[in-house]
């Protein structure tokens, strides 16, 4: 047996979402900085587990067998690290939840017949949990460390809320009372935020929709003021399994290939495809986006040229790629470009000769956007199928669409081969009716096919709408508010 890795110390991190969000996978954007911490310490000589489950407080992350779980791997010269308090201050008894706490560090107990757990028990004091956890970490020659709840994104007067009397303050009393290490997280994370502001913190550290769990950023700030929390601390055995230079990348992101023609590449000052502004709407923290797409291009050559096959090798399982083809699949196969394909989705081909004298086998439009599909899925990528956008073109006062031809086509291929599927074509046009032609006659500088930076974000934006709406797709948890 390695004596040494039977040796290596474990830092043991336990706590609720605010330390451990969900599966601690960002799930929604969300983070808990139990997850970046790892990444401050030399994991080579001591070894990180985060146990922190969302939902818990002090009490039932002992009631319901979590805490013994992690006293049962204790051993001497461990760590452990512990944030409660977000949800002691809930119902003490009720049929949803049953996990409050009695206010305070006393010794005050209540009898409850539990609704929930349908037991008799005897509740205690937040700070009484808390002192039974430390003294159980000290009892295994393992080193507890109290840490005061995350702020919640409550502002007043122009700074984070403060809570007095309350759980950041138990907290602390605790480790006085039991002479233990205590980092003030409450107290360094407000005065961090104060600094910024609320509007800079809200969008950035929060979203809006949540006050209580913060994003990556946040994450890592919080974590990052652990750490500093340890390193105040001179007499923290923890300090000597700190790196000195970490490199913090948090978390490992998410990343997304676009490939499509002019309508979608990033074009220049003046002509913008809706890849250029499709990140905007994307949590920069947690993905990447690579606009492949390259203007002139068809389903046909797209794939002739090699532009594909030089970025399938790339992919990876869990990424995404977007597709949209279709505006310059229309001409004949044979015709002076030779990037028309044949029409329809079927297996029918048609050998063509190229002035080279070489030749090609045509396939149909929704052959290529199969093969596409079908080879993108092989390497575990998960396509998006978009029909394209509609050109600014208004036949009897409506919006021209291609719902007989390459949008009915591309929808075909997607069903056909398992992919998600935007009919952007049409979900676009509704849009420039409800505009008007005269507004959107703004948006083609040039021609009736290739928008301006307006156009383009219009169509990411729509995009962005059709990805909410896809049933069972996760990129739409990678989406900003």
């Amino acid at each position: 047996m390695n004596t040494n890795a039977k040796q290596k110390p474990t830092v043991f991190i336990i706590g609720d979402s605010t330390v451990k969000n969900g599966q601690g996978n960002g799930a929604g954007g969300l983070w808990g900085w139990g997850d970046p911490i790892s990444q401050y310490f030399d994991t080579t000589r001591i070894s990180i587990k985060n146990h922190a489950l969302g939902g818990t407080s002090s009490r039932t992350f002992q009631t319901k067998g979590l805490w013994k779980s992690v006293l049962d791997q204790i051993k001497k010269g461990d760590f452990v690290l512990m944030q409660f308090g977000h949800n002691d201050g809930s119902a003490i008894n009720d049929d949803s939840r049953a996990r409050g706490t009695i206010k305070g560090v006393g010794e005050e107990t209540e009898e409850i017949d539990n609704i929930l757990t349908k037991e008799n028990e005897i509740v205690h004091s937040y700070g009484w949990y808390l002192r039974k956890m430390v003294r159980e970490t000290k009892a295994k020659g393992a080193t507890p460390v109290i840490i005061t709840p995350i702020p919640r994104n409550d502002w007043e007067n122009g700074k984070i809320k403060r809570t007095p009397s309350s759980y950041p303050e138990w907290a602390i009393e605790v480790a006085k009372q039991e002479k233990i290490p205590a980092i003030d997280l409450n107290k360094s994370m407000s005065e961090k935020l104060d600094i910024l502001g609320e509007n800079q913190v809200t969008g950035t550290y929060y979203y809006s929709r949540d006050h209580t769990h913060t994003s990556a950023n946040g994450a890592k700030m919080s974590a990052s003021l652990v750490i500093d929390g340890i390193k105040s601390n001179p007499d923290c055995k923890l300090n000597r399994y700190l790196l000195k230079d970490p490199k913090i990348v948090f978390p490992k992101k998410k990343r997304v290939f676009i490939i499509g023609d002019s309508t979608v590449a990033n074009g220049n000052d003046t002509i913008v495809g809706w890849g250029h502004e499709l990140p905007a709407f994307f949590d920069s923290s947690r993905i990447v986006l690579f606009n492949k797409a390259r203007g002139g291009r068809s389903s046909r050559t797209f794939m002739t040229e090699g532009l594909w096959n030089e970025i399938l090798p790339q992919f990876q399982k869990g990424d995404f790629v977007l597709m949209q083809f279709g505006h310059n699949d229309g001409a004949k196969p044979d015709a002076e470009k030779f990037r028309g394909s044949l029409r329809g989705t079927g297996d029918e081909t048609q050998e063509v000769t190229k002035p080279d004298g070489s030749k090609e086998t045509v396939h149909t439009y929704g052959w290529y956007m199969k093969k596409y599909i079908q080879e993108a899925k092989a390497k575990g990528a998960i396509p998006i199928v978009f029909s394209q956008i509609p050109r600014n073109e208004w036949p009897e006062g409506k919006v021209e669409r291609v719902s007989e031809s390459f949008g009915k086509w591309s929808k075909e291929a997607a069903e056909q081969s398992g992919a998600f599927f935007i009919d952007l074509n049409e979900l676009v046009a509704k849009q420039y009716e409800e505009l008007g032609a005269l507004k959107v006659k703004t948006f083609f500088p040039g021609d009736h096919t290739h928008t301006n930076k307006a156009g383009a974000k219009l169509n990411a934006e729509t995009i962005i709408k059709g990805i909410q709406k896809l049933k069972d797709c996760e990129l739409k948890a990678y989406l900003k508010e």
